[in-house]
């Protein structure tokens, strides 16, 4: 028998069961891949950005990097509402930039049964607008996984946050 410290290998970040972080927008719960999301928090201060789109609705400083904040209430076609205890803020990277995505509450983290989402059919004549991918069942019901591509493209419209940006050569006279 062996006394002493036990070596532990390295914990794994995500357990591969659980794929899919869910959140209600409304009535709805929707779900995106734990894999885009970098935290979950309360909301922060944010700034208006004149002319963005209407669902995004300005920027925050986020740990030091300005990030554009999508309201998905907004980008569903619902009515703004003011922030509660329950309100959250997905923070998301999509192609490399930060995203926070307003939510009205976080539900849990959870996984799907092989195969992976379920078509929706034709549900709805936006679903491909709002970017749903498909259909999981969830604990608490059925929950549309969203592709968060569209948000991105919905961000950079905004021209605010900070960019990826590559090296520029600067020419001196």
């Amino acid at each position: 028998m062996t006394f002493g410290p036990r070596k532990r290998g390295p914990r794994p970040r995500l357990d591969p069961r659980k794929s899919l972080v869910g959140f209600v927008v409304g009535d709805v719960t929707y779900a995106v891949g734990v894999e885009h999301v970098r935290e979950v928090t309360n909301p922060l201060s944010v700034v208006v950005l004149p002319g963005a789109p209407r669902a995004v609705i300005g920027v925050a400083d986020f740990r030091g990097k300005i990030v554009p904040v999508v309201d998905l209430r907004l980008r569903f076609g619902l009515e703004h509402q003011a922030s509660t205890r329950k309100t959250k803020w997905l923070v998301v990277e999509i192609d490399g930039r930060l995203v926070g995505l307003v939510v009205d509450h976080v539900t849990d983290v959870f996984g799907t049964v092989e195969g992976g989402p379920r078509p929706t059919g034709e549900l709805v004549s936006t679903e491909a607008a709002l970017g749903v991918v498909g259909v999981v069942d969830a604990p608490t019901g059925m929950a549309f996984v969203i592709d968060i591509a569209p948000l991105g493209e919905l961000a950079r419209a905004a021209k605010g946050g900070d960019e990826p940006r590559s090296p520029r050569k600067t020419e001196l006279p």
